[in-house]
Formats: structure tokens, C-alpha cells, sequence
């Protein structure tokens, strides 16, 4: 049977089976977001007495600082380099910052996503590029948008078990220069004649070649199991969830706006700069353009032509990059007279459907997080969730504070609540900061670490989606002062 038949779509069935589609938007309206009232610097939170979230005999981790270089729009500054390049420079960062002895370093993670086939372990080639010594294991890991977060998850866990006590977790995407293949007859073609041991045969393979053979395979860009774009998957997901145009626009405009105000008053600490070879120093991230409503109208829709409602406006844009923290055991930390910034506390992956909920991991795995933990969303203090999309954000935002979502959908008794704006990624996200695939959840972990030092907050969370309808939540705490 024809896969498309087989797989039920769950938004579909419900409203089928609803009194009128018109109840499926009233259910999830939202009053647009006011860009005025969100621009608003927030006022700092009061540094709570919360108890902490240690475990008995159960090692503490932390981190004790985290770097990146710039953000770039991808074919700008380094589309030259290839991704160990950037790796490297984010690793070199990070020894700069944290004068972290190489030696003292026991294990290496990285992720990524779009791998280069010279350098497929990047944290490996990336490692020995730094100076870390070649005794230094290091592996890569690929995990769509939350690849870094994987790695991360996996120092944690290295180090509460007692195999490590020192793990360097990063990430890094170049799409400036993506892996083009060739067909697969013009593979298989080249493969049979660096086989064949004769003349003939190879004039024999060579009088089946075709002109077409000659046309090149791209990476994909859509969900093996569905066929379908993220973007096209995320336009249906803002329609089905009632989401205008100009609320997208108005939460892209937020962005943006936020992260220029956060990038002029210095608070973007863990931008490191990066003398590109043959090129300047590159010090800031360069896709932070604040716009107008009006300019950001007058774009059609990049996917669902003509009426949709995702653009270029109002989704993250194709970004190279790199990060890199420092992730210790608390008293390897002290030790080494590391004051650390946050303790990594709980954390949980989940699964969805790929076809309907692509996008809404961070709904489905923050109340699971915040069970684990023990905490609810009045606990938390700040929030850095991965901007995908606007729609992406504002449906998990719907979902997130509906009972009638939680109970139709996620099987429990009521919903979870939906962050408050004036806590949720006030220094900008990665529609405006950048989305460099492998390495935005280095990035998510250090802005939550950094906000809540300067705003006196304890608890912070973490919530990204990913391909193939995958999602992670990780709770982060401050470390006290």
C-alpha cells in the first residue's frame, strides 16, 4: 500500500472529526504579538532560593565557559574554508577563554549535520588541528538541529558515570559548500570501469553512458520518510494552528530586534573572533537585519505558493558556523579553580510523528523535562528555545498552553503552560542570530548559562526541534555565586 495511504495524519483526522475547522483556529487564537511591548527591555529577575536540583551520588556536571565564532550567512566570509576549519577555530576559542590545559581534556564530541566526506569525524580532525594531542579520543555525532545538544548530553553523561572528567562538546555546519554527488548510474559507471581489466570492457561501459547521468544529486532537503520540506512543514503547521502571516512577521521582527540590542550592548559574551585565512578578522554575527512590517510583507512565500505564509522573513536562514563548551565534573572543576557558570541538570530527547509534528518537540518534551526535574514553568527563569521558523515557535507556543492539545494529543490531564515572552529569547534566537545546523545547541546552553547570571535567575530551559520529528529539553541551573 502506497506509504501516504498508510500513514494516518493526525491534524487531518481531528479536524475531519471536529464540529468545523473554524473551532480547530478558535481553539488555538492568539492575539498577534505586540513588537512594541516585546522590545521592552526585561526587567531583571530577583535571584531566587530555590533548592538545587543535585542528585545523591550522583556526580555534578558543569560548564565552565562556552564559545562560538560568528554566525554567517552562508557564501559570505568563510565559504572557502571547510568545516574542520571552523571546528578548529571555535576549539582554539575556547582554550583562549578557558585556558583549559589540552592534556587535562578527556574526551572530544562534536556535531554536525551535512558531513564533509574528507573529514566525516570533524571533532577528530578538528582536535588534532587545535593541538589537542593525538592520545585524545573524538567522535562525531549527527542528530539534525539538535546534533550539539546530543553531544553535550553525551559529556553529561560520560561524566556523571565516572568515564570522564574533562569533555569538550561542540558543533559546526559550513552549507557554503555542501556535499554534491553524482547520479548514481554516473557513480555506478565509474565505480564498474575502475574495475574492468580490459579494453573492452571498459568500452563496453563507457557505450551505456547517457547525458543524463550527468545530472548531480543534492543533498536532500526534505524528510526521507515523507518527502515533504521543513518549510512546507512548517507552513501547514502555522495554518493549522491558526497562526497569521503578520503574527510570523511580527516574531521574526522580535528576533531580530533583540539580538541587534543584545549584540550592541556586548551581551553576546560568547562570540569569539576569527581571523579567516586570507581574509579579515570576523568579530559579530552578520544576519542580525532588523526590518519593517511593511518590508517583510511585501515577500511571497518561500514554499506553499501562493498563499502561504512562511517566507524568508520569518524563518532561519542557511548559516555556517561553529561552537565549543567546556563540560567538567564539579570537583574536577574546583580543582582546577574553575569558578563554573551552570550546572547541566536534566535533560530528555522524544520522538514525534514526522509528518504532522516535525516541528513540535520542544511542546512534547518540556513537560517531560520539567517532571524529571521537579520544577514547573513558574520555576524557570529563563527560556532559550531554537527558532526554526516563526510559525515553528508561536504553533509550540499554542500547543504548549493548550489542555485540549495536551489532552487529545500528549495523553495528559492539562497542559504545561506557555513560556512568558518577557522571559523567552530576549537576546534574539536563531532566526536572527543564525542556525549553523550542528552547532545551535552550544549556543542555546551558553545564552540560558549567561542570562542567568546577569539577571539573577537560577533555572533555565532548553528546548530545540529536529528533523524526523525529534526534540531535546535540557534543564540548566546557575551556578551560585
Amino acid at each position: 500500500m502506497n506509504q501516504d495511504l498508510r500513514m494516518t495524519s493526525l491534524l487531518t483526522y481531528t479536524l475531519k472529526n471536529l464540529p468545523s475547522t473554524s473551532q480547530w483556529a478558535l481553539r488555538f487564537s492568539m492575539r498577534p504579538l505586540s513588537c512594541s511591548s516585546q522590545l521592552q527591555a526585561a526587567t531583571a529577575v530577583q535571584t531566587k532560593s530555590k533548592q538545587t536540583l543535585a542528585k545523591p551520588n550522583i556526580r555534578n556536571v558543569v560548564v565552565v565557559d562556552g564559545v562560538r565564532i560568528p554566525f554567517l550567512l552562508s557564501g559570505t566570509s568563510y565559504k572557502d574554508l571547510m568545516p574542520h576549519d571552523l571546528a578548529r577555530a571555535a576549539l582554539s576559542g575556547l582554550l583562549h577563554r578557558t585556558s583549559v590545559p589540552k592534556d587535562v581534556v578527556d574526551y572530544i564530541i562534536f556535531g554536525t549535520v551535512i558531513q564533509e566526506v574528507k573529514t566525516s569525524n570533524v571533532a577528530r580532525e578538528a582536535a588534532l588541528g587545535a593541538g589537542f594531542s593525538d592520545k585524545t579520543p573524538a567522535h562525531t555525532v549527527t542528530m539534525a538541529c539538535i546534533s550539539s545538544n546530543q553531544a553535550m548530553t553525551t559529556a553529561v553523561s560520560l561524566i556523571a558515570s565516572g568515564q570522564c572528567d574533562v569533555v569538550v562538546a561542540g558543533g559546526v555546519e559550513l552549507m557554503s559548500d555542501i556535499p554534491i554527488r553524482h547520479s548514481r548510474r554516473m557513480r555506478k559507471m565509474m565505480l564498474d570501469l575502475s574495475k574492468a581489466k580490459t579494453l573492452g570492457q571498459r568500452l563496453s561501459l563507457i557505450s551505456k553512458f547517457r547525458l543524463n547521468f550527468l545530472s548531480p544529486e543534492l543533498p536532500a532537503v526534505a524528510e526521507f520518510s515523507t518527502n515533504e520540506t521543513m518549510g512546507h512543514s512548517a507552513d501547514r503547521l502555522a495554518a493549522a494552528f491558526a497562526i497569521s502571516r503578520l503574527e510570523q512577521d511580527e516574531y521574526a521582527l522580535r528576533s531580530h530586534s533583540l539580538a541587534r540590542k543584545a549584540q550592541d550592548e556586548g551581551l553576546l559574551s560568547d562570540v569569539v573572533p576569527f581571523k579567516v585565512p586570507g581574509k579579515d578578522t570576523v568579530t559579530q554575527d552578520n544576519g542580525i537585519r532588523p526590518s519593517s512590517l511593511e518590508q517583510m510583507a511585501k515577500l511571497k512565500p518561500a514554499f506553499i505558493k501562493p498563499y502561504g505564509t512562511v517566507t524568508a522573513a520569518n524563518s532561519s536562514f542557511l548559516t555556517d558556523g561553529a561552537s565549543a563548551v567546556l563540560i567538567l565534573a564539579e570537583e574536577k572543576a574546583l580543582a582546577m579553580g574553575y569558578k563554573p557558570k551552570a550546572y547541566l541538570r536534566d535533560f530528555m530527547y522524544v520522538s514525534q510523528d514526522p509528518k504532522d509534528q516535525l516541528l513540535l518537540g520542544p511542546t512534547y518534551a518540556t513537560p517531560k523535562v520539567l517532571e524529571k526535574a521537579g520544577l514547573t514553568m513558574n520555576d524557570i527563569d529563563a527560556f532559550e528555545f531554537h527558532e526554526a521558523f516563526s510559525g515553528q515557535i508561536l504553533a509550540n507556543l499554542k500547543a504548549m498552553d493548550s489542555d485540549w492539545f495536551a489532552q487529545n494529543y500528549m495523553g495528559r490531564k492539562a497542559k504545561v503552560g506557555s513560556p512568558p515572552l518577557e522571559k523567552f529569547n530576549i537576546w534574539g534566537g536563531s532566526l536572527s542570530l543564525g542556525h549553523p545546523f550542528g552547532a545551535t545547541g552550544c549556543r542555546l546552553v551558553m545564552a540560558t548559562a549567561n542570562r542567568l547570571q546577569k539577571e539573577g535567575g537560577q533555572y533555565g530551559l532548553v528546548a530545540a526541534c529536529a528533523a524526523g520529528g525529534q526534540g531535546h529539553a535540557m534543564i540548566v541551573e546557575a551556578y551560585p555565586k
